[in-house]
């Protein structure tokens, strides 16, 4: 009989409880930390202060104050046409694979550097290292195919003293891995972390960036804007999100015990069926599939371990 995946939803349709940002944005604290984000604030018809999300220049000005506000983080930048991440969803995510973490933890969260992840496709932003080194105090290794991102994460760390001891970077010389080169035998991993590329072809990724300014402006939209949308690697792959999660769960059997948890984002939900098929296929032992909300936007990720409960509870944290 297979498996079925065990699901935590969040309380509320909102931010997970950790998340600071669960009361929304106070920009005249953020605008103090951070007085460039100013002019791109205004009040809309709601009488709320808000940003333009389908302007980059202003998404990027609210990530800068909103790492310099709660995580203490200066002079975070990051190149023209790499992906500029939300952060508060980007910030559920790690504290919802510490809600995971925990289940394997006698329902403690672990925190502290013993706490190693491996963050597949970091990107040139650093964002989920920063987040839960801030927060939890865990170690990160960061990966990608690309250099320009690494060397931005790079000067990012550099930038930040208490990141220093607490994130490394490797680049994935063969870009057709994902784990190898990696992970090494001597290697325990605490979980992997990954934001998958889920555009199948770089026309797709482009009408994907198409409809999300579109609905973002309410209004039909014939040029995107690119400032920050992505690289290709960032974007999308051969195949898209399943086939690169299907080879990320194949390799994942590999190192059965070098991590506890492998977890990844999930964006479309008609996915969820095959990755299942697949993970039972190669005998993950355990499996859990994470809901996410933010507004009216859900997400989630698909965690699962080739450790018994045993084997779990043995893990030194």
């Amino acid at each position: 009989m297979e498996k079925q995946p065990a699901t935590i939803s969040p309380k509320k349709q909102n931010l997970h409880p950790r998340n600071r940002d669960n009361s929304g944005y106070d920009f005249e604290q953020l605008i103090a930390i951070c007085p460039e984000l100013q002019s791109f604030v205004f009040t809309n018809t709601y009488q709320i202060q808000t940003i333009d999300f389908a302007n980059p220049e202003a998404v990027k000005e609210l990530n800068k104050a909103l790492l310099a506000f709660h995580f203490g983080i200066k002079n975070w930048d990051i190149p023209k046409n790499y992906l500029c991440p939300p952060i508060p969803g980007r910030a559920d995510y790690i504290h919802y694979i510490a809600d995971v973490l925990a289940s394997s933890n006698n329902g403690v969260i672990p925190k502290g550097e013993t706490v190693q992840g491996l963050d597949i496709g970091i990107g040139a932003n650093c964002i989920y290292p920063i987040i839960g080194n801030s927060s939890y105090g865990w170690s990160f290794v960061g990966t990608d195919i690309d250099e320009k991102a690494i060397q931005n994460c790079k000067k990012i760390i550099q930038n930040n003293s208490q990141l220093i001891d607490g994130i490394s970077l490797q680049l994935q010389t063969e870009p057709r891995f994902i784990f190898k080169n990696i992970i090494t035998p001597e290697d325990r991993f605490t979980f992997t972390i990954c934001n998958p590329p889920f555009h199948k072809s770089e026309e797709e990724a482009n009408k994907g960036t198409l409809r999300k300014i579109s609905n973002l402006k309410q209004q039909k939209t014939k040029q995107a804007t690119l400032n920050f949308g992505g690289q290709n690697s960032e974007l999308w792959c051969d195949g898209g999100e399943l086939r690169f999660i299907t080879q990320m769960i194949y390799e994942s059997v590999k190192y059965p015990l070098n991590c506890l948890w492998f977890t990844t984002l999930v964006s479309k939900k008609e996915h969820l069926a095959t990755i299942y098929k697949t993970l039972n296929k190669v005998n993950a032992v355990e499996i859990k599939t994470i809901d996410m909300a933010q507004g009216q936007k859900t997400s989630r990720f698909v965690a699962w371990t080739f450790m018994t409960a045993d084997q779990q509870k043995a893990w030194q944290f």
